[in-house]
């Protein structure tokens, strides 16, 4: 009993070493200037980055960007820093996104 203990307890740390692993630190990630982050605007095969508050998300892969289009007409390519403030979700739906870098300014 103690050894299976012992076990779990190591389990436990090397699982919670492994998620502060997952998340970059964002001086750690790539920096794109807005003439970069144009070319990453979901056409022709390319992966659609936004840009919201310094921090660059890929959005490619989520349903409402089909095609680096948002279902409102948001573009991907740009900075979307002001437009997501009138969005009904705001930020919050930037949790589905993974955080590919950052804004250069």
């Amino acid at each position: 009993m103690r050894n299976k203990r012992f076990f779990l307890v190591i389990l436990l740390i090397l699982l919670l070493g492994l998620a502060g692993c997952a998340t970059p630190k964002t001086e750690d990630l790539p920096k794109f200037t807005l003439t970069e982050l144009a070319e990453y605007d979901g056409k022709d095969g390319a992966k659609a980055y936004v840009a919201v508050d310094g921090k660059i998300y890929d959005v490619t892969d989520i349903e409402e960007w089909t095609g680096g289009e948002h279902y409102n007409g948001a573009m991907a390519g740009v900075d979307l820093s002001e437009l997501i403030k009138q969005s009904p979700h705001g930020k919050s739906m930037l949790s589905r996104a993974k955080l590919v870098g950052t804004l250069s300014e």
